[in-house]
């Protein structure tokens, strides 16, 4: 009995520390671009949009179709960089264990 007690109280901890890596990522702001930084995003590490940067050389009202290609790349961009930045984090937690399954909360 002993050791399912143990294995108990290592799970808890585990869940008090994923709960601390997915504050800290929420807090996170991560920047991705597109067009040589003409368009910029900032997300948090779990990817949830913040704030769009356009250089205003970029809007352009014949051209809509370039500005929103531009915002869409330069936010998958912080997206992807919030994905491998929570990665790096869920791994500090697994001790670079590969998990068969996604944790909660990382896409």
């Amino acid at each position: 009995m002993a050791d399912f007690m143990n294995i108990l109280r290592q799970a808890q901890e585990m869940q008090g520390r994923f709960q601390k890596i997915q504050d800290e990522l929420a807090q996170l702001t991560i920047t991705g671009s597109a067009g040589g930084g003409m368009v910029v995003a900032d997300v948090t590490g779990t990817g949830q949009l913040k704030k769009i940067r356009l250089d205003p050389s970029v809007v352009n009202a014949a051209d809509i179709e370039m500005l929103e290609d531009l915002i869409t790349v330069a936010v998958s961009d912080a997206q992807a960089r919030a994905q491998t930045a929570a990665q790096e984090q869920m791994g500090k937690l697994t001790g670079g264990l590969n998990l068969p399954f996604k944790l909660p909360g990382l896409g």
